[in-house]
């Protein structure tokens, strides 16, 4: 057999098991995921996403934001999937006709936190309520995300159970920082404040000082998250195909195992608990 001939059958050959071992969606594919800052502040993204691109092809584009925020954006069609924690609102979205389906996908929990001397003496509570209600009478200062974020909205509902307005004393004892949890955290210990935050953020910061959890371990502080794909009958341009195989590779077994192995010293930050 000629030489060209031989090698424009290799060459056949090799094009061949390149479309047979390729991912299934075209290399410059891609979806945007309205997702929690916690996620992002964690490195937990930065960990799953290369995996997921590199099975797949596709390319994940993250718009970090408030749980809140998050969830308008993707009701404006700005996004593909929509991965927060706020199961309340979450299944309001779904209700409403803009998301497909939500599901569980993981799981940690908020703490509370503050400075070494405690002037509401709240180190060791486990009730975040019975917490609340000290740091209110003692007016110490805490400071609060006041952004709709999923953890504002956890933080509202217990100061509620509380039967206490923190936003009566705003900008007293009560400072509203308006950001995220990176920055809040910042802001609390630049004040010398309390403030309620995700544990998987709070092991991944990085300017601690002198601060510790206080607050920890009680049923109240539980924070669900849930992955749901937008709607295309709201947004023609949802991409559903590739949405929905990130959707389904986060609650298959290996994204899940993923999403357990991934650890900052040797602390568990999030816990899979998708539905089989």
């Amino acid at each position: 057999m000629p030489r060209r001939s031989i090698a424009a059958g290799l060459m056949a050959a090799a094009l061949l098991l390149g479309s047979l071992v390729a991912p299934a969606f075209a290399a410059e594919a891609f979806i945007v995921v309205q997702s929690t800052t916690s996620t992002q502040n964690s490195g937990l993204f930065d960990n799953l996403l290369p995996r997921f691109t590199k099975k797949t092809g596709i390319q994940v584009r993250v718009v970090a934001v408030g749980t809140g925020q998050a969830l308008k954006n993707a009701r404006n069609g700005d996004g593909d999937v929509l991965l927060v924690h706020a199961k309340p609102a979450e299944l309001k979205f779904v209700e409403a006709g803009y998301g497909v389906k939500r599901f569980d996908l993981m799981y940690n929990d908020f703490v509370i936190v503050g400075p070494p001397k405690d002037p509401a003496k709240v180190g060791g509570m486990k009730d975040p309520i019975a917490a609340l209600k000290k740091i209110a009478a003692a007016k110490a200062a805490f400071a609060s995300r006041g952004d709709d974020s999923g953890t504002h909205k956890k933080e509202r509902a217990l100061w509620k159970q509380a039967s206490v307005d923190p936003t009566k004393a705003s900008g007293k004892w009560y400072r509203e920082t308006g950001s995220g949890m990176g920055a809040t955290l910042n802001a609390a210990v630049g004040m010398g404040a309390y403030t309620m935050t995700d544990r998987a953020t709070w092991i991944a910061f990085k300017n601690k000082a002198d601060f510790k959890i206080l607050v920890e371990g009680d049923t109240k502080l539980f924070n669900q998250y849930g992955v749901i794909l937008v709607n295309p009958n709201r947004h023609k341009h949802v991409k559903v195909k590739e949405g929905q195989a990130f959707v389904d590779w986060l609650l298959s077994p290996e994204g899940q195992a993923a999403i357990a192995a991934y650890k900052v010293k040797g602390q568990q930050l999030f816990f899979p608990n998708a539905k089989k």
